[in-house]
C-alpha cells in the first residue's frame, strides 16, 4: 500500500516508508465503532484510508476534530511519549485505516534517525495546524465579560464595571 507524497511520509526515503508500511495493519471499522477512549493506553497510531473518524473530548462528547481526508493521521499520543490518548476516536461512517503499533513504529524510526526526524517534523506540522485551527475556533467563540470565583470555586458572572466597584 502506498500513500501519496503529500501525506505524512512526504520527503522520506522510499526504503524507510516501505519498512513502515510493512508493519502497518489494515483494519476496517463500522459506523459507531470506538477506536480508543480518552485516557486509554496509547498503543497505536492511525492513518485514515477511507471514511471519517471524529475525535471527541471529555464526557460531553465535544467534537474537536474530524479526520476525513485519506492520508490524514491521528492517535499521535502514541508517538510523543504520552501514555494515554488525549481524546476519544469514533467512526462517523465505516472506515478503513492503517494501524501502526507504537513499539514497532518506534523501532523503525530509531533505526533511521534522519528519516525519523523528518517523520516527527511532519507529525509536529500536522499537530501545529490542528492547534492553529483550535485557536481560530476559540477566538471566534463568544466569551463572557468576566467570571470569577474569588477562590471559592463558585463562579459568579459579573460585568467589568461591577468588578471595578468591588
Amino acid at each position: 500500500m502506498y500513500l501519496k507524497q503529500k501525506d505524512v511520509f512526504w520527503a522520506m526515503d522510499k526504503d524507510f516508508v516501505k519498512e513502515i508500511m510493512n508493519i502497518a495493519e489494515s483494519e476496517s471499522y463500522q459506523e459507531g465503532d470506538v477506536l480508543f477512549q480518552e485516557g486509554d493506553h496509547a498503543d497505536n497510531f492511525y492513518i485514515l484510508l477511507k471514511g471519517r473518524v471524529k475525535l471527541i473530548l471529555g464526557q460531553t462528547g465535544r467534537v474537536v476534530h474530524v479526520v476525513s481526508n485519506a492520508g490524514e493521521t491521528f492517535g499521535w499520543s502514541s508517538l510523543v511519549g504520552r501514555d494515554t490518548y488525549s481524546a476519544s476516536a469514533k467512526c462517523v461512517v465505516s472506515a478503513k485505516l492503517l494501524k501502526f503499533e507504537r513499539q514497532k513504529l518506534q523501532k523503525v524510526v530509531a533505526k533511521d534517525p534522519a528519516n525519523g526526524m523528518v517523520f516527527f517534523k511532519r507529525i509536529a506540522g500536522i499537530l501545529g495546524n490542528r492547534l492553529l485551527r483550535s485557536y481560530a475556533m476559540i477566538a471566534s467563540a463568544p466569551s463572557a465579560d468576566v467570571s470569577t470565583s474569588f477562590g471559592t470555586g463558585q463562579v459568579i458572572d459579573i460585568t467589568a464595571t461591577e468588578l471595578e466597584r468591588m
